[in-house]
């Protein structure tokens, strides 16, 4: 029987490795984990209560595009939050924006760009769903890494003309994972400057656009539209998996040009899977309700002050400006990770699961990825655990 190819180089996904590095270890202590990026928060109070009223819809299908009461929501929220006024044509409802990274890019990249194969950016450490769509379709993936000395975002500027001349999309999550880096708004002028010198798309993941210390990050929308740049240019993702501590829920959105929407929709008509109608009723509570995201976003202000004082001294340590990972320095990723489970059973993510190698290098090998999704007594626990395991 035969196999497609176009997968064959894809790593093990970062949990399975993980588990495959440490559970055939004991723990050495009471086990904690704070590998994955799934917040322990309250979730929203009314959740239940609009879920109950709604129940009836399961026996529908859901709509594609999204219920008006959810697109208003959003609406709404882009309004407030950027404001940026957009037309429903210009908004798609996801099931996660997990896929909605990769449909995005299998319904917007073309086939071929100045009569050669196109190219697709994404930084490195990043997101895993990023590179999928970039196999899937045969185009190049140019992962290019970032580093302290980038302020841990992509200098994509620096990469030839050539090259950017031939790229389709350029992916940026910001705030980032794993680092917590924030694109300022001349970060982003400068890469939407370089997209239309380009005439190449942004894929904004602002997936954590809700979580940071005390100034909201800026948002490609808001910056796209003060430049007056093209309508097709970028597209945002977000969700509420973090900002309202729904995970569960699965749901998200991508906002942009009406033209890339409607592909994106046209698309997701044949092969998508809509959210169900009773949570598209949740999602628009949640979207249109503060109250929740700003308790939240105060107890993770507190665990950014607790992780600075823990790890004060340390040398190479940046607590993150935005988002709820510590990107914590090591000697190597794998081996301070099996240390740590074995000496204090907690349970972190080596870096290098996050990247790829280019030229015999991983940027992420040196690093740990620490989520700090936990309640903030457990979370102090396991900190100062892990800073004593690793640099005392």
């Amino acid at each position: 029987m035969a196999f497609p190819e176009r997968f064959s180089n894809l790593p093990e996904y970062a949990f399975p490795r993980l588990r495959a590095l440490l559970d055939h270890h004991p723990a050495g202590g009471v086990p904690v984990a704070m590998t994955i990026g799934e917040p322990r928060h309250e979730m929203p109070p009314f959740l239940a209560e609009v879920l109950n009223a709604h129940i009836a819809g399961f026996a529908k299908y859901p709509s594609n595009e999204g219920i008006a009461p959810l697109l208003e929501a959003i609406q709404g929220w882009i309004a407030r939050r950027y404001d940026v006024t957009l037309g429903q044509d210009q908004i798609m409802v996801l099931n996660g924006t997990r896929e909605g990274l990769y449909n995005a890019a299998v319904a917007l990249c073309p086939e071929h760009k100045r009569g050669a194969k196109p190219v697709i950016l994404m930084p490195n450490p990043f997101y895993q769903a990023y590179a999928v769509g970039a196999l899937a379709l045969g185009v190049r993936a140019e992962y290019v890494p970032v580093t302290r000395d980038s302020g841990y975002l992509p200098e994509y500027g620096q990469l030839p003309a050539d090259m950017l001349d031939k790229v389709a999309i350029a992916y940026l999550c910001s705030p980032a994972n794993p680092q917590g880096a924030v694109a300022d708004a001349a970060y982003w002028r400068d890469l939407i400057a370089l997209a239309e010198r380009h005439d190449f798309q942004i894929f904004a993941d602002e997936c954590y656009s809700e979580i940071y210390r005390d100034t909201p990050p800026p948002g490609v929308l808001q910056i796209a539209r003060e430049m007056g740049a093209h309508p097709e240019r970028v597209l945002s993702f977000h969700s509420l998996s973090k900002r309202s501590n729904l995970p569960g829920l699965r749901s998200g959105f991508v906002a942009g040009g009406p033209e890339s929407i409607r592909r994106i929709r046209q698309l997701r008509a044949y092969a998508g899977a809509p959210l169900p109608e009773p949570l598209q009723h949740v999602a628009a509570a949640a979207w249109a309700d503060e109250a929740h995201v700003n308790r939240s976003r105060a107890l993770y202000q507190q665990k950014y002050a607790l992780a600075d004082r823990i790890f004060t001294g340390i040398d190479g340590y940046a607590g993150p400006q935005a988002g709820f990972f510590l990107w914590l320095p090591v000697d190597d990723g794998e081996a301070a990770a099996l240390r740590l489970w074995r000496e204090t059973g907690i349970r972190v993510l080596p870096g290098a699961y996050l990247a790829r190698d280019v030229g015999g290098q991983n940027p992420g090998k040196g690093f740990l990825r620490v989520a700090m999704v936990a309640p903030i007594d457990e979370l102090e626990q396991a900190l100062r655990r892990l800073c004593t395991c690793l640099y005392k």
